[in-house]
């Protein structure tokens, strides 16, 4: 399949910058009905547009800090930490 104004080399449809700023709607449908699209300046890969959806999945969180921290491999560990206790500085003001 060729899209008019991109080219399928990479994974993903890939559309230049001027070619995305005149089809932008096109470009976010695609990107909704389709999945990611490359938008490249200068013919190189510069940016993706993405659907809501799959931008949510990609950066959503899994777990709390707490379980990260559970599931450290130092967590048992016996580090012997000391802290360095000096004297404030002084300085002129």
């Amino acid at each position: 399949m060729t899209i008019k104004g991109a080219h399928m080399s990479h994974a993903e449809p890939v559309w230049t910058v001027a070619d995305a700023k005149a089809r932008l709607s096109e470009v976010i449908e695609k990107a909704h009905r389709e999945g990611p699209q490359t938008i490249t300046k200068n013919g190189r890969s510069t940016a993706v547009v993405v659907s809501i959806e799959e931008w949510e999945r990609k950066t959503a969180r899994s777990g709390s800090l707490a379980e990260f921290l559970l599931a450290s491999p130092l967590r048992g560990a016996e580090l012997d930490l000391d802290r360095v206790i000096d004297d404030p500085r002084e300085i002129e003001l």
